[in-house]
């Protein structure tokens, strides 16, 4: 019983850092209709900015490559891991950071050569970190990142954070839902609808459409550091398209695009379907047939509920 009620909570914890993904890919596409299918490169460059920022350098009796060491996870106060926080913040702002020069150049692009772009983009990213050592150790990942709470026991850490993830989904939940649903989110709405319609009421489109692209990267560097920290293991083949972009479009086709809570809902569904399908007997568990299931599910959603399950009102 202890053992299935741990597999729950580490399904419930993936479910919910998808989530945020799946929230932060809805303002691009949901609200504002940016094409964006590099969303692996900013659940790259959150997770590894976080694992970064938090560790500590690398000493050499480890024979590791990289350079790099924040070791801000030391920053504690009453024995609360005030860093851990900061670490979220922090990997937003990365992503947010570089997605603002990247959309300048890339979202003048209409669709099709956007998400072209932005895959580009990710592959690159990885690549990068594939071959370059002393950024981030290579192929070999990094390893033994920080956890906060460390003080709690282990056989309990998942339990506390699954509290922790939840919480942070409820926040990013809030603020997504307060943004979209204030001036600034209508007008993602008008330009996602009829673009011309908004130039011609003299909005800034241009300046709408890098906001919205830094403030969904932003959710997704969020994402990352989520991820990084719970996994505690990170390396260059976890950022491969399949789990770390197409995954996250399927639950947000399934949930529901341009409502926060169908992205929520669909990154739930979409994830206990992936998982729960590895449980299949003999060929069906293999992972290429259940990318094969994924699919399946997004043509018969487009073919009968294209709105997804909580469509937009």
């Amino acid at each position: 019983m202890d053992s299935i009620l741990y597999f729950l909570i580490g399904f419930l914890i993936m479910s919910g850092i998808y989530s945020v993904f799946s929230v932060g890919l809805n303002i691009h596409w949901g609200h504002t209709g940016l094409f964006n299918i590099g969303i692996a490169s900013f659940f790259l460059l959150g997770s590894y900015a976080a694992a970064i920022i938090s560790s500590p350098p690398p000493s050499l009796e480890k024979y590791e490559d990289y350079l790099w060491g924040g070791n801000l996870s030391q920053l504690t106060i009453l024995g609360f891991d005030i860093w851990f926080p900061i670490i979220l913040i922090l990997s937003a702002i990365i992503c947010a950071l570089v997605a603002i020069p990247l959309a300048f150049i890339t979202i003048r692009l209409k669709e099709d050569y956007l998400a072209l772009v932005t895959l580009g983009l990710a592959e690159t990213l990885r690549i990068i970190f594939v071959n370059e050592s002393w950024l981030a150790n290579g192929t070999r990942g990094l390893y033994s990142i920080p956890r906060p709470f460390d003080f709690i026991d282990r056989s309990n850490y998942d339990y506390i954070y699954f509290v922790v993830v939840m919480i942070t989904l409820f926040i990013v939940y809030i603020i997504a839902e307060r943004a979209t649903n204030s001036p600034w989110g209508r007008v993602l709405r008008g330009i996602k609808d009829n673009e011309n319609t908004m130039i011609s009421s003299g909005k800034n489109v241009l300046k709408f459409k890098v906001e919205a692209f830094a403030f969904g990267a932003g959710i997704m560097g969020i994402g990352g550091a989520l991820f990084t920290h719970g996994k505690r293991f990170i390396d260059p083949i976890t950022f491969e398209p399949m789990l770390a972009t197409f995954i996250i479009w399927s639950m947000l086709m399934v949930g529901g695009s341009g409502n926060n809570r169908g992205a929520i809902f669909g990154a739930f569904l979409m994830w206990g379907i992936w998982t729960f399908t590895q449980f299949l007997p003999g060929f069906l568990s293999d992972a290429n047939l259940r990318f094969v299931f994924v699919g399946l599910i997004i043509i018969l959603f487009q073919l009968y509920k294209p709105n997804g399950v909580i469509p937009a009102k």
